[in-house]
């Protein structure tokens, strides 16, 4: 296959750690970049010496004069569904930041066209390519603990963003827990069934809306995942991959996040309380899909050139941005809510 040409759409500040990812991987050429802001896109241009790069402010505009590819969606969520529908109506491949859209109707659109028109959409879960993770997900799948009953995650972050975040509704549950509901997925191999959810802004947040949030999912195989988190939590701060609590029925296992694991099994039922033994979790496999944001993307690119579904396509990304509107409509209504996707 030919150089994958591919058109970058939202120059904002995430939109360098794909830019730099880019750059590492043979194959891939960045064609061109757009921004609402024009000067935005030259900026980033100038910034990974893009010089051959077009710039522009229009992305049917670009897209008519690259006839790229791909498209990176790295816009603002509000613009992820119109930008992603324009790209997959113009022939092209897209990857795109999350959530998905700004709607499930919305999700269910994209996903819709992309396997209209035989196109990948995916969604860069970045997080989801940590080698942590991906080392306790493999030893959960032996399943040493047994079967998972019960799943819990803390994020306590105080994170003073400016800009769009310090300003949207439901920031926490939309912006960032979408993370931590996709990781669930990935720990459990389960799906969501229905949620209850309560979200308030604490005082003395510095965020003009709900922050903080609790909810209770109901998953397949009846595990019960429970979430925790708050964006304006002062001090003792989890890792950005949320600690977490796995419960099989017959052993557990804790993981901070980041490199601190531990896993347990019954020893000998006591009569009271079992004895217990640690078992070592495995490290993890470097064949795996790891890597970040520069492993996505390769996946990405690959499964283009080979015909197969990337792990974050949309049809699978979307019961993630389910569980995540299914919560917003739970605090909303303050009601059990049943998911669908």
């Amino acid at each position: 296959m030919h150089h994958l040409k591919v058109v970058l759409a939202g120059c904002g500040s995430m939109s360098g750690a794909w830019l730099k990812a880019a750059r590492t991987l043979p194959g891939v050429e960045i064609v061109g970049l757009v921004d609402i802001i024009e000067e935005a896109a030259r900026k980033r241009a100038h910034e990974f010496d893009l010089p051959n790069a077009s710039i522009g402010s229009d992305l049917r505009t670009i897209l008519e004069q690259t006839q790229p590819d791909a498209v990176f969606n790295c816009t603002i969520p509000e613009a992820h569904f119109e930008v992603s529908m324009l790209a997959l109506q113009s022939g092209c491949h897209v990857l795109s930041e999350k959530p998905l859209a700004d709607s499930l109707e919305h999700a269910r659109q994209i996903v819709d066209l992309a396997q209209q028109k035989g196109k990948i959409f995916s969604v860069i879960q970045n997080r989801r390519y940590d080698p942590h993770i991906r080392r306790v997900s493999a030893f959960l799948k032996t399943g040493t603990i047994g079967p998972f009953t019960t799943l819990n995650s803390d994020f306590y972050i105080g994170a003073h963003f400016g800009g769009f975040r310090d300003h949207m509704r439901h920031v926490l549950l939309l912006d960032m827990a979408i993370h931590t509901f996709d990781a669930a997925r990935l720990l459990t191999g389960a799906d969501p069934v229905a949620v209850y959810c309560k979200e308030w802004n604490p005082t003395g947040s510095w965020y003009d809306h709900d922050a903080s949030a609790v909810a209770i999912f109901e998953m397949t195989n009846n595990i019960i995942y429970t979430y925790r988190g708050s964006w304006c939590a002062n001090g003792l701060p989890t890792s950005w991959e949320a600690n977490w609590r796995v419960q099989g029925q017959e052993g557990s296992l804790q993981w901070d996040g980041g490199e601190q694991m531990q896993a347990q099994v019954v020893a000998k039922t006591g009569d009271f309380i079992s004895r217990y033994r640690d078992v070592e979790i495995p490290a993890y496999n470097p064949q795996d899909a790891i890597g970040g944001h520069q492993g996505l993307i390769q996946e990405f690119v690959d499964c283009i050139k080979n015909g197969r579904t990337p792990e974050t396509s949309g049809t699978d990304n979307i019961k993630s941005l389910a569980m995540v509107f299914g919560a917003i409509e739970s605090a909303t209504t303050g009601q059990r809510v049943p998911i669908h996707y």
